[in-house]
């Protein structure tokens, strides 16, 4: 494995506890900032939304900038960002704080994910990108329980601050480890790019991305709550059931993007959607069963970031076909797409959460995902149809 895909890796669990963390202090933080729980919701939501405009929006912006300065850059206001939370006053700074660390963090996985391809033969591209996000897997294993942890017995802002000095260590590792002239083409003209990005064939893959990765939020936005309301969990073994979550997802990143390797993305998205959905629906009977409860969170975990490499390697690949000279910021679109589906499916679990109650967050989330899995169906038959027009025309 590349020295610099090493430096992604941490840098991505720095950024994946910061955005998740969060879900495991809900409860802490609506109590200490005397918010309602769907208010608290909303750190989420708009966390994503910063990412969602940052990823394309600075992508593009920052296209002629030397890729590792800008990812020193980065991460060096992704750490002033988790600074800002943590001396946060109130609920709105809290915030804005949430806000500039999503605008670094859309960029940083947007360029870290083509520098990531660039750093192995092209046939493990969905590799290289599963590796970067196995970061953000970690993250779930060891970041985002230990910040729970953190949060419960020490004050939700010295979450930040630890979050923060993750954020400082990942700065050293891509000081020190990614190398410092890393290939890219110049990028075109903004106008040029953002023409070639709405093409309907890239427009597919984000629509897939956002409703295939942001439904289950629905559900995991609320997941402390549901293991504490519904299913009778302390606090101590909602840690450990995120840290048993953690752990299956870092498998299942890893399944996701070998499998996307070896059968092609929308063969293994078909696959991770379905049974995705499946593991959603199972949820809205088994959470009421502390035991069913955290057997059916593990199988969620092993399909939960399955999907994440595929999806990234296949707006790279019909960017690639479409728009090649705007593949940086085709990947930062789709980096947006899944964060417009966290802010959507976080949100949309709110609603659901004030309007109908947290029971129905995984049932709504499972057909959510179907959605997605009926949109990826579409995409692969249209991706027939065009290879055999092409070879007609060959012929």
């Amino acid at each position: 494995m590349p020295l610099a895909l090493l430096a992604l890796t941490l840098a991505a669990f720095a950024i994946g506890t910061t955005e998740f963390v969060i879900v495991g202090l809900l409860p802490t933080i609506a109590a200490d900032l005397q918010v309602s729980l769907p208010a608290s919701g909303l750190l989420v939501s708009l966390y994503a939304i910063g990412v969602a405009v940052g990823a394309p929006l600075l992508t593009a912006a920052t296209g002629r900038i030397p890729r590792k300065p800008l990812l020193l850059a980065l991460m060096l206001l992704f750490t002033l960002g988790n600074l800002l939370a943590w001396q946060a006053p109130g609920y709105y700074s809290l915030i804005m704080a949430r806000i500039v660390t999503g605008l670094a963090h859309g960029v940083f996985f947007s360029v870290g994910s083509i520098v990531a391809t660039s750093l192995v033969p092209k046939h493990k591209a969905a590799s290289a990108i599963a590796t970067m996000f196995s970061g953000m897997t970690v993250a779930f294993v060891v970041g985002i329980p230990l910040g729970t942890f953190i949060g419960q017995h020490f004050g939700w802002r010295v979450t930040f601050l630890v979050v923060a000095l993750f954020g400082l260590l990942a700065l050293l590792g891509t000081l020190l480890l990614v190398p410092n002239h890393i290939a890219h083409k110049p990028p075109a003209a903004l106008h040029r790019q953002l023409g070639k990005l709405l093409h309907p064939r890239l427009l597919l893959v984000y629509a897939m991305t956002a409703i295939g990765y942001g439904g289950s939020l629905i559900a995991f936005t609320f997941l402390a709550p549901i293991l504490q309301q519904q299913a009778g969990l302390s606090d101590n073994a909602i840690s450990l059931v995120l840290l048993a979550y953690g752990i299956s997802v870092a498998f299942g990143n890893i399944w996701g993007g070998r499998l996307a390797d070896r059968h092609g993305p929308v063969s293994a998205l078909n696959t991770i959607f379905l049974a995705l959905a499946l593991v959603l629906l199972v949820l809205t009977f088994t959470a009421t069963n502390p035991l069913l409860v955290v057997l059916t969170v593990l199988v969620w975990g092993a399909v939960a970031f399955g999907n994440v490499p595929g999806l990234q390697a296949y707006v790279v690949q019909q960017a690639e076909k479409v728009a090649p000279q705007a593949v940086d910021v085709a990947s930062g679109f789709n980096i947006a797409a899944f964060n417009v589906g966290v802010a959507a499916g976080s949100w949309g679990g709110s609603l659901v959460v004030a309007h109908l109650g947290l029971t129905h967050t995984p049932w709504i989330a499972a057909v959510v995902t179907l959605v997605a899995l009926l949109l990826t169906q579409l995409s692969g038959r249209l991706d027939r149809r065009n290879n055999l027009q092409l070879d007609s025309q060959v012929s």
